[in-house]
């Protein structure tokens, strides 16, 4: 495939276009049909069941708002918790507070992980570091297994379809408090407020009713349906829009900044309401 246009089709009626310059991969997985490509706008891109998961323009906006927001909310992280995000990129971030001693990666598809470790290498760069533990297997279960384990934990998965279905579940949430330690932190990926205002509403509900800190808040990714994507955190301590000045230290990003950290809780009202 070469030239042609990839649609990602979003809604029933809207989807996203890109022309593609070479196919790099395709292949039906035991969970999935995964797809990479070299895009003429984003670079190397990877898509799971059709749809965009990350790009190598704009990968870091997501990865760097999945953990950093937590990281830094929290005032020693030393035990860190990925489900999903196979392709590397949350966990090179994470490795990026020095006070994490160990980061474990959990996801259930090991081909993500070998074709972003081949296509996306400056994503997957730091899935051997020596404070990763990849395991390759069901999230869910491995939530269900730990107690008191973990200071953070970062869901990083697909939409709730196919495999992810069980990630976006009231009792996924309640597993993920008993996982955490005492002061722990979660935050996880929520779509869109533009095409999943119900889901969004939804995972704001269930997790207010584990959680007595629960934010959302939001970063522009053009390749995510609508360009507008939200993140829900559960805290049962820290409040991520209450960050001591003291706790931020200076890190190398491209998106993620102590003063856009507090922006983005500061939410559109019609977005805001999904919250109330």
């Amino acid at each position: 495939m070469s030239g042609l246009w990839y649609t990602e089709k979003q809604t029933d009626n809207f989807g996203i276009t890109m022309k593609i310059k070479k196919t790099l991969h395709t292949e039906q997985t035991d969970f999935q049909y995964l797809e990479m490509a070299e895009t003429e706008e984003w670079g190397n891109m990877l898509f799971l069941d059709g749809m965009v998961m990350t790009s190598q323009k704009d990968e870091f906006v997501y990865h760097e708002m999945v953990a950093h927001v937590p990281l830094f909310t929290h005032p020693n992280p030393e035990n860190v918790l990925v489900v999903g995000g196979g392709d590397g990129g949350v966990i090179r971030e994470v490795l990026k507070h020095p006070s994490v001693k160990k980061a474990v990666l959990v996801d259930i598809d090991g081909k993500v992980i070998e074709y972003s470790k081949k296509y996306l290498p400056e994503i997957a760069g730091e899935l051997e570091n020596e404070r990763v533990d990849v395991q390759v297997g069901d999230g869910f279960m491995h939530i269900a297994k730990s107690e008191n384990e973990y200071d953070v934990i970062m869901v990083d998965s697909t939409e709730p379809v196919g495999p992810a279905v069980n990630l976006f579940t009231k009792g996924f949430y309640a597993g993920i408090s008993k996982a955490l330690k005492e002061d722990g932190i979660f935050v996880a990926q929520c779509d869109n407020p533009w095409f999943k205002a119900d889901l969004i509403r939804q995972v704001q509900k269930d997790v207010k009713e584990i959680f007595p800190i629960t934010r959302l808040y939001t970063a522009n990714i053009p390749t995510y349906p609508s360009g507008m994507w939200a993140f829900t955190i559960g805290s049962k301590k820290y409040d991520p829009t209450d960050v001591p000045a003291e706790r931020f230290h200076e890190i190398e990003t491209k998106y993620y900044t102590k003063e856009l950290h507090n922006a983005a809780f500061i939410l559109p009202k019609f977005v805001k309401d999904l919250t109330e």
